[in-house]
């Protein structure tokens, strides 16, 4: 069976962006500073440090995904809102309230999971 390039661009999407709840990916994640308060994201919505909210690189706006924290198990459900982070080696940037519920701030960055809620 020979397979053209779409089907396995098409297969590699498949598996890149499951539709169903579970494991999205693993990495690292960091928070926005307090100098992005009341700036408009991507989404139009203006950055609140006190909402749980966070950026990711494809996951579509309104995305709700719960992010944990593997160096001590701490989870957050936050709504994706932004795109980012655009720094090498991370996968997603937490609101501050985001990031003081699973204990990022002293950190600065660490390895998470997320998984994709609905």
């Amino acid at each position: 069976m020979q397979l053209t390039t779409f089907t396995v661009i098409f297969i590699i999407g498949l598996l890149a962006f499951p539709t169903q709840n579970g494991v999205y990916e693993k990495g690292k994640a960091s928070y926005y500073a307090d100098k992005f308060k009341g700036r408009s994201t991507a989404s139009g919505a203006k950055y609140m440090p006190n909402k749980l909210t966070a950026a990711h690189k494809k996951l579509p706006f309104g995305t709700l995904v719960k992010v944990t924290n593997l160096k001590n198990g701490k989870s957050v459900k936050v709504t994706i809102n932004d795109r980012g982070p655009f720094i090498k080696g991370r996968i997603i940037d937490l609101s501050k309230a985001a990031a003081k519920k699973i204990d990022l701030i002293k950190d600065g960055v660490v390895d998470v999971e997320i998984k994709v809620l609905k």
